[in-house]
């Protein structure tokens, strides 16, 4: 089964063409991450309008790199969210229009159900049950992946996504956005027990976290050092953040699964890439006995080929739209 993916929940144009969920024909993306970074973030009104503009060729060149023509395409995918509402509409009425005019069924991806399923494309031995650490710019949440349709949210971040805060902490800092390559790159060689930084636990809920009250600690840390002309040892704040996020995020996701019982944990989401996480994880599931399945660094960013990969199960499951089919700014991953 050949599907057509768009993804476009952000600040990149995705189209691929993947084979049976696992195997990817072509993937092409256009970044606009250049054009943002003037503005230290994403413009949602810029990211809208650069969609609309790389859509259709971004199509044209998916079928053409995977050697297919039009009415080979069984299926067409979108990212119908969560994401920026605009840009979400950009992909999800282009991926109407072909479903429309191939007489093809059209599927709807949960975006974070795509980054997940990046793993099967990398790991084809993987299968669910497995339990799933997302993080990324906009998301952090631990998930129960009981079935390739079938998933439950552990914990979530209750303020910022991760990925959030290395770009605002990196933004300040005035290394580029996105923040989480620039940081990473930033960090290494330094000493990451130099700044001390807030662990926050929540009450009742030892699975949740909160990311704000350290963003704000670093961003503190680097206004009041500048207003008194101190200098900062910059590699080994940036080592001391990301060991900060990592120690939120990694004991939380190995509880998880202790409770869950799996004995295999897996990582999605452009945060994925950072090399502090992966080695704190690679650790743990060493000590556990856990299976770890890391995304490659190509597979961690937004894509297309993870929502073609999804999309497949989604089929399968019979989830499918029809032209009514709408775009959310929010959606419960639990609903697909």
């Amino acid at each position: 089964m050949n599907i057509l993916a768009f993804e476009s929940s952000c600040d990149e144009t995705a189209a691929a063409v993947v084979r049976d969920g696992r195997t990817v024909l072509s993937d092409v993306i256009a970044s606009q991450a250049d054009m943002h970074a003037i503005y230290g973030g994403v413009v949602p009104e810029i990211a809208s309008r650069k969609h609309i503009e790389a859509i259709a060729g971004l199509a044209g060149e998916a079928l053409r790199r995977a050697g297919l023509e039009k009415k080979d395409v069984d299926a067409v995918a979108v990212t119908y969210g969560p994401g920026l509402i605009g840009a979400l509409l950009v992909g999800v009425n282009f991926a109407k229009a072909a479903a429309f005019a191939l007489d093809v069924p059209l599927i709807p991806v949960h975006h974070v159900r795509g980054h997940i399923s990046a793993n099967y494309i990398a790991h084809p031995d993987l299968e669910p049950p497995f339990v799933c650490l997302c993080v990324s710019g906009g998301t952090t949440l631990i998930v129960d992946v009981r079935g390739y349709t079938d998933m439950e949210i552990l914990g979530a971040t209750r303020d910022d996504a991760a990925g959030e805060c290395f770009d605002k902490v990196a933004r300040v800092l005035g290394i580029g956005y996105p923040g989480g390559a620039p940081m990473d790159r930033l960090s290494q060689g330094g000493d990451d027990k130099k700044y001390v930084f807030p662990q926050v636990h929540v009450h009742d809920a030892p699975l949740d976290m909160s990311f704000s009250g350290l963003k704000t600690a670093a961003i503190n840390l680097i206004h009041n050092a500048g207003q008194k002309g101190e200098a900062l040892d910059l590699p080994s704040l940036a080592a001391s953040f990301a060991g900060a996020v990592s120690d939120m995020l990694v004991p939380r996701v190995m509880e998880a699964s202790r409770r869950c019982g799996h004995g295999k944990v897996a990582v999605a989401g452009g945060v994925a890439a950072n090399s502090r996480i992966r080695r704190d994880l690679e650790r743990a599931c060493a000590q556990s006995g856990d299976a770890l399945y890391l995304p490659p660094l190509s597979l961690c960013g937004d894509n297309g080929s993870m929502i073609g990969c999804q999309a497949y199960y989604e089929y399968l499951a019979g989830h499918t739209a029809d032209m009514s089919l709408n775009a959310y700014a929010n959606r419960d991953i639990g609903r697909g």
